[in-house]
């Protein structure tokens, strides 16, 4: 099971993710700055520093509480910081789990990198915390998203309607999809690997 006690890096030569940390503000402060369009379908709005700063409070807190584990997504060809992640609804009884949180800076979507932090997510999830199942949940409307995490080897579930409110107050229907660890070890590891770039 997760030790939240421990500084899990997970890397490969194309990303590192680390442990989401205060002074990651720094890091990531110039994309929520400057780059507005990335909190459309999120459930947070992370558009300024302070923001930042209590979304990785948040985040810190979570993990305390034994319920998540965020982490700063490091680009190692750019060598720049891209963004972040998270697995989170962390249930030890049942061995299942959510990856979310999910953002990266425009000029990182769409080259790989996204595949090659999902592969390590998965492998981590599955393989060393024991996991059964991981989930995702999207807006349906963050068709980009959506087809990015099926793109992963993630079966589409269904719909929960109206179960979340955005930062606008607007309610939302979510997209949920998921992967098996059996469906991890007989497939998708083999043909995700077979995706990544570096």
């Amino acid at each position: 099971m997760i030790d939240l006690e421990k500084h899990y890096v997970l890397e490969n030569p194309r990303v590192r993710l680390k442990p989401l940390m205060l002074l990651d503000v720094h890091n990531l402060s110039d994309i929520v700055t400057k780059e507005q369009g990335l909190w459309k379908y999120t459930l947070h709005d992370v558009s300024s520093k302070e923001n930042l700063l209590s979304y990785i409070e948040e985040a810190i807190v979570n993990r305390q509480k034994g319920i998540a584990y965020p982490f700063s997504v490091f680009d190692k060809k750019l060598q720049k910081y891209a963004g972040c992640t998270r697995i989170y609804e962390i249930d030890a009884l049942h061995k299942t789990c959510s990856i979310g949180f999910t953002w990266y800076g425009k000029k990182f979507q769409g080259t790989g990198l996204n595949k090659n932090c999902k592969y390590l997510l998965f492998e981590f999830a599955f393989e060393e915390l024991l996991m059964e199942r991981i989930q995702f949940r999207v807006d349906k409307q963050n068709i980009r998203s959506i087809n990015a995490i099926k793109s992963v080897g993630c079966q589409e579930e269904g719909i929960l309607r109206s179960n979340l409110y955005k930062p606008n107050g607007e309610r939302r229907d979510s997209m949920i999809l998921s992967m098996l660890k059996s469906e991890w070890r007989m497939t998708a590891k083999t043909r995700l690997e077979e995706k990544l770039c570096t």
